[in-house]
């Protein structure tokens, strides 16, 4: 009686073990789970503790300040990384580099700093490549020209964050003072630069000298807003092998351009090439007696809100001169990229490069335009689109050429601004110049290859 009771149940069981056999595999192939990516952002890094970053100043105009828009990012992720500390050190512009080069030398270097475009640094092997962190669809979306100069000897070295150029400011007011137009589309060749600066230099108190310039800038170290007008009948610093080209034709017709300004048409103040850049700037802005004023595109934002504020004057923008070269060139490093210094703890580097990805995000790359510069990725573009003085001068971007990659850059550097300057003031002949200035590049390029 008991074996005919339990048969039912038996029968029962037998029916749901064949349904679960049949239908089971269907269910899991239907409904199968997804593979679980994990997500770059997410808290899965274990590591804590202080993570050091040296940056240079980015003047963000919604508040004025020089650190703010990194430091907003900083508290972001720290609050979203509970027991990860971000130690800011603020780097002058000008000592930024020599202080870099210091602390590389004595092995006191930070975890990140911006330094993945210089070649200099990398060819040291003292920062981390990061081509595995990268993942396919990121390096999609980076601007072509922003993954390239952060590449080397067939590596990536760190995570661009933002682009910049140099371009020609126009104080407008006194373009309309004079009677001239600004170049149609921004365009005008070395000749029509000239002509339109020379009417733009005039005596406007009347006591019979030039108190109003056509054009001033300044030559310093690690400063290339005249490098457009030296660079536009097509000359190269270096060829592709490395080799020093700066004294061809090319070079020497580029340098005389730059002289003549000064020299021969008399278009810039008379301390031209031994003023400072604060001086050089000053005069542009704040004294309103300079026409045409090369600069990064950062003096836009500072321009506009002196406008705004009742205290500036209309502001244009035009490239550089076209010269024999056919384009209008410029010179920058104008790719700001963060690199990772070597880590000896593997999940600490994976911390910092969490939190480079956090910065260079697409929603931060819209927010560029408080520092008046430019996206580095393709998903950011678009953010001048009610900026049309900003949207002309990204056009440009495309014609700026990034600095030379050569190891001694620093140095060549200062020896040829220094070099450049002695032309400019008169003190040397432009062939003096660019000869001894291939002298001393050589003989110090041979020296360091000796070491």
């Amino acid at each position: 009686m008991a074996m005919k009771k339990q048969r039912p149940f038996a029968l029962f069981l037998c029916l749901l073990l064949c349904s679960f056999i049949i239908w089971g595999p269907i269910y899991f192939l239907e409904f199968k789970p997804g593979v679980q990516q994990e997500d770059p952002m997410s808290n899965t890094i274990k590591w804590r503790g202080v993570i050091t970053l040296w940056d240079y100043p980015h003047l963000d105009v919604s508040n004025g300040s020089r650190y703010g828009w990194i430091v907003s990012k900083i508290k972001a992720f720290e609050k979203a990384n509970p027991g990860v500390y971000i130690e800011l050190k603020p780097m002058d512009l000008k000592t930024g580099p020599l202080e870099l080069e210091t602390a590389i030398q004595t092995g006191t270097f930070p975890d990140i700093a911006p330094v993945a475009t210089d070649f200099a640094i990398i060819d040291r092997g003292v920062l981390e490549p990061v081509d595995k962190y990268l993942t396919h669809e990121e390096e999609g979306d980076y601007k072509t020209q922003a993954l390239n100069a952060v590449r080397y000897n067939g590596k990536t070295w760190g995570f661009p964050s933002m682009m910049t150029t140099y371009t020609m400011l126009l104080n407008l007011d006194l373009f309309q003072e004079k009677g001239i137009d600004p170049p149609k589309d921004g365009n005008w060749t070395y000749e029509e630069f000239v002509e339109t600066t020379k009417v733009l230099t005039f005596d406007k108190n009347g006591d019979g000298k030039n108190d109003v310039y056509g054009f001033n800038s300044f030559i310093d170290l690690n400063s290339y807003n005249t490098w457009g007008i030296l660079l536009s009948d097509g000359a190269q610093v270096f060829d592709d092998s490395l080799n020093y080209r700066f004294n061809d034709e090319r070079a020497k017709s580029g340098l005389k351009k730059l002289v003549d300004l000064k020299q021969v048409y008399g278009v810039t103040p008379p301390n031209f090439g031994e003023n400072t850049e604060r001086e050089a700037w000053e005069s542009f802005y704040k004294e309103k007696k300079v026409a045409v004023y090369p600069v990064g595109t950062w003096a836009i934002n500072v321009l506009n809100n002196l406008k705004n504020q009742g205290l500036g004057f209309q502001i244009g923008a035009a490239n550089y001169p076209i010269g024999e070269k056919g384009i209008p060139i410029s010179l920058s490093n104008n790719v700001s990229a963060y690199g990772i210094f070597k880590q000896k703890d593997p999940q600490k580097l994976e911390m910092c490069v969490k939190f480079l990805k956090f910065v260079t995000a697409d929603e931060f790359q819209k927010d560029l335009s408080r520092l008046g510069v430019f996206p580095v990725k393709k998903s950011g573009e678009d953010i001048y689109q009610l900026d049309l003085l900003m949207a002309t001068v990204e056009k440009s971007l495309a014609y700026c050429e990034n600095l030379p990659t050569h190891p001694n850059w620093m140095t060549i550097d200062g020896i040829l601004q220094s070099q450049i300057r002695l032309a400019v003031l008169g003190n040397k002949t432009v062939e003096d110049a660019l000869r001894d200035a291939q002298l001393k590049i050589e003989t110090y390029n041979r020296i360091t290859q000796e070491q």
